[in-house]
């Protein structure tokens, strides 16, 4: 069966989403704020949990539809086959619905009237005139409403995909997974490059990159909501996948991609190192990242062409932003004494630019959750030959 799928995903970081789903051989179909759509079948469905590193979920789209009364939506969402997508023992709901410049803005009546509609269509489809028994696998549903526009999907993945399953031990103020990934996409580090995250708190920058180098799927040691379900998705389709990215991990040379990649974080806190190592070993990445407690001020490298790629503090907490100053200070002298190399940094701090002592290359825009944020871009210097004289 072939499917419409939306791939969710950060806002502004469309690219990075359609890049990865289009190296995957799937036909992207739309691309608006925040999601990304495209074709697949049921293994497309598999694949895309298991192999996404920047989407934040992936639903079965049941359809797409105006609705400007309420009734409009009842009558919408009864329309819809439920019955081709949801067995009779299905327990369905809606798990979550957003409404933006629509006239139907309550969330709680939009779940209780199309949860309505569902039910209402399940019991005629399957001839049940009282009520369903919904004893059956989770089947949940997603409603995004925008402009009037009716966005209706099923949720295959369950839990956001941005729980790996590595990150079990946190410190303050944490970089979603999926951002990180996205943000090393939107810079040209690749594993012939050093790279350095100086403020590495649970180490979910250099993870993330690691398990690139490696070609760990960010899904591979996981499950999803839809592995439950029977019939819609077989499970031979999740074990084709789940066989696909193993085979991609173990075709790397681990010893000899230990031995070239150069991939290390520093924090200041003695417990965010000890997070960062232990996440790292549940990411099967600990042997390719080196961990070590270090100050901001002991940033440096003999080496050119380098990459530091970070996510420094912002002053979220009371009587931290007062010492922001310095620290940008010392992170801007510490880039200048790097030869030849680029910097990316993500932050909420406004003034970042000017303390660092140095206007960004580029400087990019991005929510995260609530949080505007921007990522800047210092471009350094290019190496005469890829992976010459760079490590």
């Amino acid at each position: 069966m072939e499917f419409e799928l939306v791939a969710p995903c950060h806002f502004g970081l469309e690219a990075c989403t359609k890049k990865e789903i289009s190296g995957l051989g799937y036909e992207i179909s739309s691309v608006t704020d925040g999601r990304v759509c495209f074709r697949g079948d049921e293994l497309s469905v598999c694949r895309a949990n298991i192999g996404l590193r920047t989407a934040e979920r992936i639903l079965i789209k049941a359809d797409e539809f105006k609705a400007e009364t309420w009734d409009e939506l009842f009558e919408g969402t009864r329309a819809v086959a439920w019955e081709e997508l949801l067995p009779r023992d299905a327990r369905v709901w809606v798990a979550n619905a957003t409404s933006v410049k629509s006239k139907l803005f309550s969330t709680r009546d939009l779940q209780r009237i199309i949860q309505k509609a569902v039910v209402t269509r399940l019991q005629a489809a399957y001839g049940i005139s009282g009520r369903l028994p919904m004893d059956g696998a989770d089947y949940p549903l997603r409603v995004s409403v925008y402009k009037d526009q009716v966005l209706i999907g099923l949720d295959t993945s369950g839990d956001s995909l941005h729980k790996r399953g590595y990150r079990k031990h946190t410190v303050k103020a944490p970089i979603t997974e999926t951002l990180a990934a996205a943000l090393i996409m939107l810079t040209p580090w690749n594993r012939d490059r050093i790279l350095i995250d100086p403020f590495c708190g649970s180490g979910t920058f250099v993870i993330e990159a690691a398990m690139m180098a490696a070609s760990i799927a960010p899904g591979m040691e996981r499950d999803f909501t839809a592995t439950a379900w029977q019939g819609l998705i077989g499970r031979r389709c999740w074990m084709d996948a789940y066989d696909e990215a193993r085979d991609r991990a173990w075709a790397v040379d681990r010893a000899g991609l230990s031995e070239s990649l150069s991939i290390q974080g520093y924090d200041i806190d003695e417990e965010a190192v000890r997070f960062a190592r232990q996440n790292a070993e549940l990411a099967g990445v600990s042997d390719l990242i080196h961990f070590q407690r270090r100050d901001i001020r002991e940033l440096s490298h003999q080496k050119p062409y380098g990459f530091i790629i970070t996510n420094p503090p912002y002053g979220e907490r009371i009587g931290e932003r007062e010492e922001l100053p310095e620290l940008y200070r010392i992170l801007g002298e510490r880039y200048r004494g790097l030869r030849d190399w680029s910097m990316y940094l993500i932050t909420a701090y406004e003034d970042a630019q000017r303390y660092i002592g140095r206007s960004a290359d580029k400087n990019r825009k991005i929510y995260s959750g609530m949080m505007k944020t921007y990522f800047y871009s210092y471009l350094g210097g290019k190496p005469p030959k890829r992976g010459e004289a760079d490590r």
